[in-house]
């Protein structure tokens, strides 16, 4: 096990949960919720996003924060994302300065470039200019800013992961911009993992499995980070599934429903 004790925040959600469990014999963690869990394995301890106070007193011995929690829709209203994602991730940021962790690994999301998405404007890079889908995407794309200012201002590393769609069996949904960006149960703990462990100080990077109707480049997750995903859609997909190239056409709605 490594010595570094990870906070996630949100851990009792999914993709807290697939965290928690894969990561779990590799660090010293602790979840994190809306409530406390103390009977959990690892513990979940509790605190309001939204109460700075409550945040910076779950920071104690912490070396990286590992931050999901929030509204995770993407037809999230603006009250929840206000509160959660936006004061929240501000709260988190703050508490984490001043309580001197070392990094913050933040779940954004393909969302806060989602436009896009919508518009078939493909190819998608990291450094391509932020373009929300929605007001999640919004909140997205603002904790990714503020975690600049925070890596700027007062050296508070920070990685940002565009995470894609996490799911266990991405046969379950018929949409094509869906399984090109999936992410594999496995392939998500092998992205946070690097993330944690990566030299560099501050970046924004894809977070998608090996997907070959991918849209959006992971140069950079693969050179500074060194993931390597190891999973893709085209070995779970119907053997007469086509790979269109440029891409199927997305819905005039998108992320309606997603």
């Amino acid at each position: 096990m490594s010595n570094r004790r990870i906070l996630i925040t949100g851990a009792a959600g999914g993709v807290g949960t697939i965290l928690t469990h894969r990561l779990k014999d590799e660090y010293d963690i602790t979840g994190h919720d809306l409530r406390a869990q103390p009977d959990a394995d690892p513990v979940i301890l509790g605190a309001d996003l939204a109460d700075y106070d409550a945040v910076l007193g779950i920071m104690d011995g912490i070396d990286t924060i590992v931050h999901l929690a929030g509204a995770a829709s993407p037809e999230s209203s603006w009250d929840a994302v206000l509160e959660a994602n936006i004061i929240g991730t501000r709260n988190l940021l703050e508490a984490a300065r001043v309580a001197g962790v070392r990094r913050v690994v933040y779940a954004s999301s393909n969302h806060a470039m989602g436009m896009y998405d919508r518009l078939e404007q493909w190819p998608v890079d990291p450094d391509t200019l932020p373009r929300p889908d929605s007001l999640y995407g919004v909140s997205k794309a603002f904790g990714e800013t503020l975690g600049r200012y925070y890596f700027d201002e007062y050296g508070l590393s920070f990685i940002a992961l565009r995470i894609g769609w996490v799911s266990g069996d991405p046969t379950l949904v018929d949409e094509d911009v869906l399984h090109a960006m999936w992410l594999s149960e496995d392939d998500t703990a092998q992205v946070v993992r690097c993330a944690i462990e990566a030299e560099v100080d501050f970046g924004i990077y894809y977070a998608i499995s090996d997907n070959p109707n991918r849209r959006w480049s992971m140069t950079n997750t693969m050179l500074e980070l060194g993931y390597r995903p190891r999973d893709s859609w085209a070995d779970e997909a119907p053997a007469d599934e086509p790979v269109v190239e440029g891409g199927v056409p997305v819905a005039d709605d998108w992320p309606k429903g997603s």
